[in-house]
């Protein structure tokens, strides 16, 4: 994935399904040797998946899936399955037996130890929680129902989002604004607010607006959602003040940039001071918002999409006070379900499950439990996650196959025929530039001033979440700090930064089964060869390009070269845009270019590097399949996954890469080896011909 100031996390189910992944290899391959046996099969792949009574040609995806696609059920309490999935679950595990064994070594109250066992102990206790039922939160709705006119409104919203933790990413947070702390774009060593526009319940402003089948029932249900959450609120008229809040969010939706439009970080940079922000959108109380945010005082915001932040202001002001406040009140009840008794919990699975995940049961407590602290207490978990399940040799080992990716990508821009030597020049400084972070960082984050009390779920959540708050915001104070991760060593996911110019590797993706030390050579540069290059392609990216090896947001390239960039880009646009996951619902070749380009990219840098291992010699042939045959089985297979139909029109609307099928079937046939290998022919499904075929790194 490639991370930004505007994306600094997926949500788990996206990040389950679609994040852009690496894993542990060794420098260079191996003689492999059928003495040593890779946990897949005889050589790293698993054969038995396959179906092969579909041509390579026609369907690879299938070819090299199919069986497993056949035959293996979804978990009823997951919205998919997969590769990625698998390893996510393998990672939950190892992560739940760090906080039990936190737990029970009866550690000092205070250490992080008795503050993971705390954490993990309250959000089991459901016996408690029952007991409580809604008090935990009344002071907060106190506080609202109580609010004079709309100043204070935007006030609690700001306040409120410190400690419920939507400020940060948007979405279904308290505010209709969402704001957080990142390297300016235009100047990255140094920090500056971006303000967002947020207030959506849904996935994404199509839900509110489509009239899909897919929508309407999500409409419904989230409508139904409202009407119950306001019933077990005790409120009277549940029903109209449900359609009240579902009205306003339709409203929001409407004022909302398309999600393929807020990928422009163009566009989307716009520096501005307070006071220009105030005449930008008028309608909203500014002063109020940044004074109960934290913001005052700033010199400068960055406002993402300027005309939603007039419309919404209006919205703001022309909504009643009492509508607002019911807002505030379900979402108050709706971040913090989970905490709450189980028919408040039970109604949000509902409609999570109906409009969105798909997911027929309710994960476990404990698997939630385990979600809950790692989300709190991320890299206190990490530290003791790295100790147990990540070498300090295996550092060694990814930094040498970057390096091998890195040389590969080198080669391929000296070879580019659409790309002028002066930009050449650039691309090669960016490249050179690159900074790698593998397994966990240098430097452990600090939690000692984060309290935990014993018997306070709801409060230790909210005191967890303005802890991290209140983190970020104390950056505007300091200088940029190289050497901060975004992620937790447990994460099973990788990104790439711009700003910093940076590829990240936690160590939760550095195992098996993406990458195996026993394996052929092939597939795993099949397999994370072509997820880092994945990486290394988002710096060259539609967007990425952007930015030049300071992680400076520049135009660092020729005005023909990157119009030659664009034709080659729209003509991937232009493929994707075909592909129909669901019937009706289309990939949005616009939104997915990024992915699409990291993906075509990665394979093709992949590929040239496996081909530099080989040191000009022959690979061998194995169970009858040559080296190029095992290098895109290797690929196609780490893809491997199935989602459910809600998941998968949730990912489809609102997420920037393409469903897993497609990133197989989507890349391949630009790649010329692939026919080479699988001798495919105009005749097959898949056949594009030269032409048409997309070559950009």
């Amino acid at each position: 994935m490639r991370l930004t100031a505007r994306n600094r996390l997926l949500p788990l189910l996206a990040a389950l399904a679609v994040a852009g992944l690496v894993v542990l290899a060794a420098a260079a391959p191996r003689a492999f040797s059928d003495s040593v046996k890779p946990e897949l099969g005889d050589w790293g792949v698993d054969l038995t998946a396959r179906d092969t009574s579909v041509k390579p040609g026609d369907d690879f995806f299938r070819y090299a899936n199919g069986e497993w696609l056949e035959s293996y059920e979804i978990p009823a309490d997951l919205p998919g399955t997969g590769s990625f999935i698998s390893l996510f679950l393998e990672s939950e595990q190892q992560v739940k037996q760090i906080i039990l064994d936190s737990a029970s070594e009866n550690p000092e109250p205070g250490t992080n130890a008795w503050k993971i066992g705390t954490l993990y102990n309250e959000y089991n206790d459901t016996a408690t929680i029952e007991e409580k039922g809604l008090a935990p939160l009344d002071p907060y709705v106190e506080q609202i129902r109580t609010a004079e006119g709309l100043d204070r409104i935007a006030y609690l919203m700001a306040t409120f989002d410190r400690v419920d933790g939507g400020g940060w990413g948007g979405g279904a947070g308290m505010s209709i604004f969402s704001f957080y702390i990142g390297q300016d774009e235009k100047e990255p060593q140094k920090y500056v607010a971006f303000l967002n526009g947020a207030g959506l319940a849904l996935p994404d402003r199509d839900y509110y607006l489509e009239d899909n089948e897919r929508f309407v029932a999500a409409r419904e249900a989230y409508l139904a959602y409202l009407t119950e959450m306001f019933t077990l609120a005790g409120e009277d008229n549940a029903a109209e003040r449900a359609q009240a809040i579902l009205d306003l969010e339709t409203r929001i939706a409407e004022a909302h940039w398309p999600a393929e439009e807020l990928r422009d970080r163009e566009k989307t940079y716009n520096r501005m001071t307070l006071e220009e922000i105030e005449a930008l959108a008028p309608d909203f109380p500014w002063r109020e918002y940044m004074g109960a945010a934290g913001l005052s005082g700033q010199d400068f915001f960055v406002v993402n999409a300027k005309s939603t932040f007039t419309d919404m202001a209006k919205i703001f002001r022309e909504t009643p006070a009492e509508t607002w406040k019911d807002y505030l009140v379900h979402r108050l009840m709706h971040v913090n379900a989970s905490l709450l008794p189980k028919e408040v919990d039970d109604a949000q699975f509902t409609f999570v499950s109906t409009a969105i995940t798909g997911s027929q049961q309710q994960r476990d407590r404990d698997k939630r439990a385990t979600q809950f602290v790692n989300g709190a207490m991320g890299e206190a978990i990490g530290q003791i996650y790295v100790s147990r399940h990540f070498p300090p040799e295996a550092k060694v080992q990814v930094e040498h196959l970057v390096e091998n990716l890195r040389t590969a990508m080198g080669e391929r821009i000296d070879h580019l025929d659409w790309m002028s030597e002066e930009t050449k020049k650039q691309a090669h400084d960016k490249l050179a530039k690159f900074t790698v972070k593998i397994g966990y960082p240098d430097e452990w984050r600090d939690y000692s001033n984060l309290e935990v009390k014993d018997d306070d779920l709801l409060g230790n959540a909210m005191r967890a979440r303005a802890w991290n708050h209140d983190r970020n915001l104390a950056k505007l104070d300091g200088p940029v700090d190289p050497n901060e991760w975004f992620m937790s060593p447990q994460t099973v996911n990788a990104y790439y930064n711009p700003s910093m110019n940076e590829i990240v590797f936690p160590a939760g993706i550095l195992q098996p089964p993406f990458f195996d030390p026993n394996a052929d050579p092939a597939v795993n540069y099949g397999g994370i060869g072509a997820v880092i290059g994945h990486e290394i392609g988002h710096g060259f990216d539609d967007q990425g390009r952007k930015s030049d090896g300071d992680g400076v947001l520049r135009d660092w390239w020729t005005e023909e070269d990157a119009a030659r960039f664009q034709e080659k880009a729209d003509m991937l646009v232009a493929q994707y845009n075909r592909f129909e996951p669901l019937e009706g619902m289309h990939v949005n070749g616009e939104l997915t270019l990024g992915e699409n380009i990291g993906d075509l990219g990665g394979l093709e840098i992949a590929y040239h590097a496996y081909k530099l291992s080989l040191d000009g010699k022959e690979a061998p042939v194995i169970d009858g399949m040559t080296g190029d045959q095992r290098f895109f089985l290797g690929y196609a297979q780490i893809w491997k996954g199935k989602m459910r139909d809600q998941i998968m029109a949730s990912l489809v609307a609102s997420n920037p890469h393409s469903p897993v099928e497609f990133r197989v079937n989507g890349a391949l046939p630009n790649v010329n080896a692939w026919y080479d290998a699988f001798g495919v022919t105009p005749d097959n499904a898949m056949y594009l011909a030269p032409e048409e075929r997309v070559h950009i790194w």
